[in-house]
């Protein structure tokens, strides 16, 4: 029998269509189950005609593999993944490689990597960004870890990675955690842009009056657009479209307001507290889930308490431009600190990520491909010690041309008691990084008189502190 050149362990929907697209890319496959029904299920509907054989157990589909073997783990994240690297550590030989494609926690991924490569074995910690769909016909493959295990997959990952216009969305993201760190924080701008995209809904539905069929036209519009075109404004115009079989209506006023979370947006929130580098817009995207799942306390909530009771009076079609104005900026606000946590974890953690690399493989079969990536790699590639997104030429004109417009959108939902925590939160990203001078000299001063923490002046060096005796006068 012909050795199998990959395989796949977790045979759920997203092991699946991995499988799938691998080996419709020409590799013969191998996969296994740890239920038997699993495996057998998936041979006789989705496998049939399919150059994949079935393994029945670990150490059959370890004898079944070319060297070196190449495994990809799709199981739960957290200790299923352990559970399995343990089970296959004392079958596989040196230069063997595991790939772990769920979501798992960096630092996971960091301590396996050291642990598998002091044993001669490979890891590959794997983002995969797509969702079932881009499984299946192409993801966006974030890879990261053992550099040499990486150069081995290389022929099979440019080969299923989502293919665009400068190249396969698939690049070696760096040592250790990297591939990981990445996916996480990509999960994190995909939070702040779900979260964005629905506060300029709640204006427009709430504040303007529009009808979900103006709705579906208006993010449809947007969607051509240079500045707003991506897969998460496109699926929202088709949402807006779509009506529900049971009752006739739009589907989108039957669903629960209430959002759940997987833990990559609040390990993202965490991870930046522990670099200090403010990502406010990821922070507000993730308050809101959870204020979301308070459902019933808000409900008893609207009973007790009242808000403004004004209504929109103007133009809405000429306000629809400029709630879109504010998304756009938003949105680069959002961009730009997932770039610069990027940028201080690579640095902090030695990954070597590079920036441009990150928004090209971006660009596709990921949740936040989105036109102007295209821009964002060339901003880096332009400049490539830039601190901040927002200092690159054409998006800090972008922001300037279109600030007036956003302010307009907060004034606009503070008038009427419309809750935007991303919106705001982003425009108080912009505001606070532009200003040369933050009032935090008094909470210095503050520090100081009750802890005697010492603060810096601006008239002497920097990194001469000094303590005041404050009650002594």
């Amino acid at each position: 029998m012909t050795k199998r050149t990959f395989a796949v362990i977790g045979l759920a929907v997203m092991g699946e269509n991995l499988a799938l697209n691998v080996e419709s890319r020409g590799f013969p496959i191998a996969v296994y189950n740890r239920s038997r029904e699993k495996t057998d299920k998936f041979m006789s509907t989705r496998a049939v005609g399919k150059d994949i054989k079935p393994a029945y157990s670990l150490e059959e589909l370890v004898q079944i593999l070319e060297r070196p073997r190449k495994l990809l783990v799709m199981v739960q994240a957290g200790k299923p993944v352990d559970a399995v690297i343990q089970q296959l550590k004392p079958l596989l030989e040196e230069g063997d490689m595991i790939i772990d494609g769920g979501n798992s926690l960096y630092e996971d991924t960091e301590r396996r990597t050291q642990e598998l490569e002091a044993t001669g074995l490979g890891f590959v910690g794997m983002g995969v960004s797509g969702g079932e769909e881009g499984a299946l016909k192409g993801p966006s493959l974030m890879p990261g870890g053992t550099e040499t295990a990486y150069r081995e997959l290389e022929p099979i990952l440019v080969k299923i990675a989502a293919q665009v216009d400068d190249g396969p969305c698939v690049t070696f993201v760096g040592r250790g955690g990297a591939g990981h760190y990445v996916k996480m924080v990509h999960n994190g701008i995909e939070y702040g842009d779900m979260q964005l995209i629905a506060e300029a809904y709640d204006i427009m539905r709430n504040g303007l009056g529009l009808s979900n069929e103006e709705l579906h036209e208006v993010f449809k519009e947007w969607n051509t657009t240079d500045e707003l075109n991506s897969f998460l404004i496109e699926i929202t115009a088709d949402i807006f479209k779509y009506k529900d079989p049971e009752t006739g209506n739009h589907l989108v006023d039957y669903i629960l307001d209430s959002a759940g979370q997987k833990g990559t947006g609040r390990w993202t929130v965490m991870t930046s507290l522990e670099l200090g580098v403010p990502i406010p817009t990821m922070y507000a995207a993730v308050n809101a889930r959870v204020m979301s799942s308070y459902k019933d306390e808000r409900v008893a909530a609207s009973k007790e308490l009242t808000g403004p009771t004004g209504k929109f009076e103007g133009d809405a079609k000429a306000f629809v431009n400029k709630v879109r104005d504010a998304l756009y900026c938003s949105k680069m606000c959002s961009y730009a600190q997932g770039m610069a946590l990027i940028a201080k974890a690579s640095q902090e953690y030695n990954y070597g990520v590079s920036l441009p690399e990150c928004a090209r493989i971006w660009k596709g079969g990921c949740i936040i491909r989105a036109g102007f990536l295209d821009k964002i790699k060339k901003a880096f590639v332009d400049n490539p010690t830039l601190p901040n997104l927002l200092l690159a030429p054409e998006f800090k004109q972008s922001i300037l041309d279109r600030q007036d417009a956003w302010r307009d959108v907060l004034i606009l939902a503070n008038q009427l008691g419309i809750a935007v925590p991303a919106f705001s939160s982003s425009l108080d990203y912009f505001d606070s990084y532009r200003r040369a001078s933050l009032p935090q000299n008094l909470t210095q001063a503050q520090r100081d008189y009750f802890g005697a923490h010492t603060y810096e002046r601006i008239d002497k060096p920097r990194g001469e502190f000094t303590h005041t005796e404050w009650a002594a006068q």
